[in-house]
């Protein structure tokens, strides 16, 4: 690997703080999927949206999500033992934005029904797996949850494209 002109290895290796919006920004050019993680607990959905999700392991399957460790939902989640990740078609923006909204009724207006786990699914999403948390690990300001998958819908369909997040905007995959 070779550094361009407008590089320095002063860039690459400098013991000065990265820039939080910097850093944002930067990140901000990965597109990636969008998913809502849910759960039930005393006969209450509990959901957020979730832009940090991954496969960790094929066997056994494992995939992972990370959650600011101050959640309002992630404890309950946690409380629960088991969640579901609702991985969002290109149709259901308006549900990502429901769901990251903070003190709001995520759920009005969305339906939905349990996983064979008890957790909530959101009807037309793209796919969704049922997962029991597997791991947890502390990571800054965020947690690493790493969760076993014990079910899931493949929502098949001709015309179902997922939903991505890039530069701050939602987008899709145009033409595949």
């Amino acid at each position: 690997m070779s550094l361009s002109d407008t590089d320095t290895q002063a860039d690459i290796h400098s013991d000065t703080p990265i820039d939080p919006t910097s850093f944002r920004e930067a990140l901000g050019h990965f597109a990636s999927g969008i998913t809502i993680i849910t759960t039930q607990v005393d006969d209450e959905p509990i959901g957020f949206t979730c832009q940090s999700f991954y496969s960790v392991s094929m066997n056994p399957p494992l995939v992972s999500f990370s959650v600011k460790a101050s959640s309002f939902s992630y404890p309950k989640i946690r409380q629960a033992e088991r969640f579901s990740v609702n991985i969002l078609s290109s149709e259901q923006s308006h549900v990502s934005n429901q769901f990251a909204m903070r003190g709001a009724d995520k759920w009005q207006g969305i339906d939905w029904q349990l996983s064979p786990l008890g957790n909530p699914v959101i009807n037309d999403s793209l796919h969704w797996l049922d997962c029991k948390i597997h791991a947890e690990h502390p990571a800054g300001d965020h947690l690493i949850v790493i969760g076993e998958v014990k079910g899931l819908n493949l929502n098949v369909s001709a015309t179902s494209r997922p939903l991505l997040y890039f530069k701050g905007k939602y987008g899709g995959l145009g033409g595949v």
